[in-house]
This record gives structure tokens, sequence and C-alpha cells, in this order.
């Protein structure tokens, strides 16, 4: 299986040192055991070269098994460039960084020093860790005992990556007050800068050849680049960005703004820490850290009880939230003012001051808006967030790849639609004069190693019952498998539906969403006999589970996004505004390639076999059905339950 789809890709370069790396007998093969050549992995390693002798831009969609990350990391560790690899995930950026760098860097003989840079937010700061730990005054006995934890961990950690604690849970109340924050940070006028680990990080990096980070950090350089504040990341030759899916997401959350209540909470308790510390008889101060507290919660009142996400229009006129609005405008100004005159008391206390001006620009933003953001919120059961997303980010993205400068190579398994990659180029604004597409299939025999199965009989997906109809359909399909299973869906009400029948009939070992951490759940399903993993969005990407432990996926949905959501409601009318046809021209497209994502969770490597379940009846009975089915892989479908049964009996059991 190595149909290769090549549109646009220049001449190869130095093709022969190249086709010798990737060779049989060539140094990936030595130092990779059960290393094969691919077809598909060559042209990429050529186009890859070709593109950044060229000074092009390349858009590659690698299928799963390709080998993307040697097809890449092979050209660009040679040419001696100067390098920044860009990945969605902190996962696959510690697997970069700790394993497949340094085992190609070894393998082709190179001396190339490397270095990883995370945001600030994964790197302990002394300074917040000592003012915290004087002051003693946390909300419960738990987070100061956790405060210790890290204290003892901080004495014999080499780099400050608080990853690595092991006895905090991530989701423990301590990390914000021994993290930093770039609203928080006092930069050079730390008193424990000599010993900042982002400061020591940046260092490594600033001298490195290759750089590793993750899409969140680039977007966050590009962001300080344009506020003349500075860099975060070195200038390189060139970029690649890995899982480059993610990549109009991420860019849609740095190019608007947000406001909630978590910044501003944070900005009134660091106030009040600083104000102990260097103004304790500055009780003005204090009561306005105070006042800002009380305006926060005040806001969360007036957008009602509910848990929401909605259009901002929807609640900008009532005088409730107008008057609350008010308050907390006038509260933000009046902490300013105090911390203004007590700033010289303190670095402390300057930094908080610096950091509200952009929060009160944030508010105007996203409060009053302007005609190309769309504008929204977002309530839990205490906190809040406002939002000003932008329509669309074609509009920002190409001025951040000309500052940057150099070649960019983006890749991913999913990225074109029916082999078109007019959608993704479009939604960056790629330069279309400069910018290189290649379309890879995966090696995978899929006709030998996967079936689709399309449920007769089930009902319209809006239905209540669509979700115990599936089960019904899908319930042999896992006695076969003997669990073995993943349930992917696309609402969390689905999932949980799903889950308390299951668990009912008690036939399963079930891992549920939400009910653990995310690797924890991965590793005690893949050690599970009959294991059932039920996961929405995030689970349909970046999860890999090879062998045995794996032998069906079940769709729940087409994974259309929803209609209601205020941002996708907002630009569907914008769409329809210039007489466009928002269906088809963004709907479709995301969604097809969001359930190339889910099915791609199937098959992982070259021995995998399994079933591939859609249950959703518009996958053959709209017309539009077949956009689907065209981006799937080329494996056997059926309609008949007998058909998946006899398949799973012939997969011989690991």
């Amino acid at each position: 299986m190595n149909d290769v789809t090549e549109i646009n890709v220049p001449a190869p370069v130095q093709e022969d040192s190249l086709a010798e790396a990737f060779s049989a007998a060539g140094p990936l093969a030595v130092r990779f055991p059960g290393y094969r050549p691919r077809e598909g992995q060559l042209r990429m390693a050529r186009a890859v070269l070709a593109a950044m002798e060229a000074g092009r831009h390349l858009v590659v969609e690698a299928g799963t098994g390709t080998g993307k990350t040697l097809g890449y990391l092979v050209p660009l560790l040679r040419s001696g460039k100067r390098i920044l690899v860009s990945t969605g995930t902190r996962n696959l950026q510690n697997q970069l960084f700790d394993r497949d760098l340094p085992s190609v860097i070894r393998a082709l003989g190179l001396d190339v020093r490397v270095a990883m840079l995370k945001g600030r937010s994964n790197y302990l700061c002394p300074y917040r860790l000592e003012l915290h730990l004087s002051q003693g005054e946390l909300e419960s006995p738990g987070a100061w005992r956790d405060l210790h934890r890290i204290s003892r961990w901080w004495h014999r950690s080499e780099d400050g990556d608080v990853g690595l604690v092991d006895d905090v849970a991530e989701d423990s109340s301590v990390w914000p007050y021994v993290t930093s924050t770039a609203d928080n940070c006092l930069g050079q006028e730390c008193p424990r800068i000599d010993q900042c680990p982002v400061v020591r990080a940046r260092r490594n990096a600033a001298s490195a050849q290759v750089i590793v980070v993750n899409h969140h950090l680039l977007f966050a350089d590009a962001l300080l680049r344009d506020d003349g504040l500075g860099e975060l990341l070195p200038d390189t030759d060139a970029c690649v960005l890995d899982e480059a899916h993610q990549v109009p997401d991420v860019a849609a959350q740095f190019f608007g703004v947000r406001l909630g209540s978590t910044q501003l909470l944070s900005l009134a308790r660091d106030s009040l820490s600083e104000a102990v510390q260097d103004a304790a008889d500055d009780q003005a101060l204090r009561d306005a850290c105070q006042g800002l507290e009380h305006a926060v919660a005040a806001f969360r009142l007036a957008l009602g009880t509910a848990i929401r996400r909605e259009a901002w229009s929807t609640v900008q006129q009532d005088e409730e939230l107008q008057r609350a609005v008010a308050t907390l405008e006038s509260c933000l100004t009046e902490l300013g003012d105090l911390l203004e005159q007590a700033a010289e008391r303190g670095a402390g206390l300057a930094a908080c001051r610096e950091r509200i001006p952009a929060m009160q620009e944030a508010m105007q933003r996203v409060l009053r808006g302007n005609v190309e953001d769309i504008l929204w919120f977002e309530t839990w059961q205490r906190s809040w967030s406002v939002h000003a997303t932008p329509v669309q980010v074609s509009d920002s993205f190409p001025d951040l790849v000309r500052k940057r400068g150099g070649s960019w190579v983006f890749t991913s398994a999913t990225l074109s639609v029916g082999g078109n990659f007019g959608h993704y180029v479009g939604e960056l604004g790629l330069p279309a004069a400069e910018t290189d597409t290649l379309q890879l299939a995966s090696p995978y025999d899929y006709a030998r190693q996967a079936l689709l199965f399309s449920p007769r009989g089930l009902p319209d997906p809006s239905s209540d019952q669509f979700t115990d109809r599936l089960l019904d359909q899908v319930e042999p399909v896992l006695a076969a498998s003997g669990g073995r299973a993943f349930l992917l869906f696309t609402s969390y009400r689905a999932m949980h539906l799903a889950a308390d029948r299951l668990r009912e009939q008690g036939e399963y070992e079930l891992f549920v969403q939400g009910e653990t951490g995310r690797a924890l759940l991965l590793e005690e399903f893949r050690r599970a006999q009959r294991g059932v993993l039920l996961a929405t969005a995030s689970f349909w990407e970046g999860v890999d589970v090879r062998g045995d432990a794996l032998r069906c996926v079940v769709i729940d949905r087409l994974p259309f996004s929803s209609p209601g959501d205020p941002v996708i409601q907002a630009r569907i009318q914008r769409m329809k505004e210039k007489g466009r046809d928002a269906f088809r021209e963004w709907q479709l497209p995301q969604a097809v390639l969001t359930l190339k994502q889910g099915a791609g969770r199937l098959v992982r490597d070259e021995q995998d076999r399994g079933v591939l379940v859609i249950a959703d009846p518009r996958l053959l009975g709209r017309a539009y059905g077949q956009r689907f089915l065209d981006d799937l892989p080329p494996m056997r479908r059926t309609r008949d339950v007998d058909d998946v049964v006899r398949f799973l009996a012939e997969v011989p059991d690991a």
C-alpha cells in the first residue's frame, strides 16, 4: 500500500544521500531494531529538504505508519540548519526530546545540541515558592502538605520541570502558588533570577541547533514579538509543526483575547501576598484586593447559576450584569491606583501593577468588541471567562510565518479532504505561490487489517433513543472482540449514558474519561483483559494503543461541530452573509478531518487488526456521507454483524 500523491513538490535535492540514510542497510536500520525502508518516508524527507533549500513552505499529510518523525528529522538534522520543532502535546514534545532526537542524532553520527522549552507554567518559580512558604497562608492543610513536598523536590531537581513531581496531583490547588505566568513574573527584578528554571531553559535554547517546543509556546512568542516585549524563542532557519491539524484552533486562541475569574483572582491574591510582605501597613491596598475578589464573584452571579457557553449578545443588555461590569472595572482601576502608589516599596507590588493595563485592555476588547471578533462567555460552577475570538486566523497567521522567517513544514495524518489541501491552507492563509503540498498514504494493508461496520436500523442521531439503540448493535461486536474497545462519543451525555448501561451489565472492565487522569486511564486499559474505554473529543487523537489490547473502535456520530456553540454559530453566520456555503466549505471539511483522527486510533501497527464501527446512519443515508467514506482508509465494509464476528474470530490473540 504505497499509493503516494504528490502535488507541486519540487525536484528532489541530495536524494542519493537521503536514500542511503533510509535504506535497509543504512544508519537508521542499524540504530532502530525492526526498521524497514518506507517509500513514503523517503519521499517526505526529500520534499522537506527541497522545501528548505528553496525557502518554501510544505504541507505534508503522512498517513499512520509513514514514519513522519524520521521523515522530517533526518533531512533537517543533516542540513546543519537551526530548527524549531513544535508539537501539539507535551507527550510528543517529551518523546521527541527524550527518545527520537537522541536516537536519530546518534544514528547519523552527528554532534547536535538540542534543547526543550515548555510554557512558563511547566517550571517551578523559586521566588513564589519561597514567598508562600514564608507566609504559610494556604487554603487547606492538603495544599500546605503539597507545598512542602514540592519544596523538598526542588532541592534535588535538575531543571525545575514540575511535570517530574510525582507525589503531588496535577489538579492540586497549590500549583498556581509555585509557578509563574507572564503576568506575575518579576523578570529581571526577581531576587531569585539566578535560580530560575525558565531563564536556564531559555539560555540552553539560545545555544541549541534544535529547539523543541509546543504550539502554545510558539504562539505566545509571536504575541511577545508583536508587542515589542522581546522574544521567548530564538530565530531559526526552519520550523516544523507536528500535529499540525491543531494549529488553526490554537491560533484562534492566541489571536483572540480571554479574560477570566482565574486571572483576576490571581492578581488580587498575588497583590495581597506582596502587600503582606512589603506594605503590611497599607490597609486600603488590602481592602482593594478583597474588593476585586468580591467583584469577580458578583460578576459570576450576574451571569446566572447555570453552566453556560453562549454569545455575549445574549446577556450584555442585562442591567444586573451591566452593574457587575462597571463594578469590576472600577475595582480593577482602584487596585491599579493603589498599587501605583505602593510600587516603590517592592518589586512584587510593581509587577502586580504592570499586569493591570493588559487586563483593562482585554476587558475593553471582550466587553465592547469589534466587527472582526466573536464575543462569547463561559461559566462553570464558581468561575467564568469572557472571550473575543477572531472570525478567522488567515489574516494573522501569515504575519507570524513572515516574522519568524525560514521554511515552515506542517505535518499530520489528517490535513487534506478528498486529497485536497485547500481547506487547511485556506484556514491558515498560507500563500499558495510559496506553499507545496504532499499526500502520503498509510503503508498499512487496511483491506486485510481492518473492517468498517455500519449498523442497520439506527434512528437519527438526534433521537433520545440513539445511544441505547447503538449499544444494542454494538454489544455483539464487543462480545466478539472480548471488550478491548474504544467507544468514542461526540458528547459527554452520550458517553455517560453508555457507561451507565455497560456498568449495569458488568461484563467488561470500564475506563471512563474523567474518572482518572488520561495517562493512567490508558495504561490501565492496556493492561486489562476485557477493557472498554469510553471517551469524548480529547481521545479522538494522540492516543496510541497497539496490539491485542485494542480490537474495536466505535464512533457514535459524525463529528460535526455543535451549531449551538457561539463561535461556530458566528462563523456560520459570517460566511452566509458573504454568500458562502458554510456547511460545504467549512463544517463538512472540519468533520471529515476529525473523523479521520478518530478512525486512526484503530490500526497503529502493521500487525494490528480490528473493526471500525461508525454508527451514524447519515454516513450511508446522506449524499455528503460519501465525503467521509472517501477519506477513510481503504478497508472492507459491511452492514452485517455476522461478518464482524467472523472477522474478529480470525484475529489471532497475541
